[in-house]
């Protein structure tokens, strides 16, 4: 899936242009950022990639209710492994 991609004019003072807004990065930064001091303390530059992709992911489904969620998560689980191993090694 590809999305266009909108931008603003930061040097000009704006915030927002037609369908440009940082909202939403600001928004997801905020998460990541709750996520990093409220749950997880430290993101280990070895796995920083899995954590943006986690609250990435979290931010995607934040319109869907919890049953949508939780089914969406387990598809997505299906046929996937992480064994200790990969993570650690």
């Amino acid at each position: 899936m590809f999305y266009k991609h909108w931008s603003v004019k930061h040097s000009a003072r704006q915030c927002v242009d037609g369908m440009a807004h940082t909202n939403g990065i600001e928004s997801f930064w905020s998460m990541l950022k709750r996520g990093y001091h409220g749950t997880h303390h430290h993101f280990s530059h070895k796995h920083l990639g899995r954590y943006v992709s986690e609250f990435a992911g979290r931010q995607s489904g934040r319109d869907l209710g919890k049953l949508e969620q939780m089914e969406l998560l387990a598809r997505t689980m299906d046929g996937r492994r992480l064994t200790y191993r990969d993570l650690t090694g």
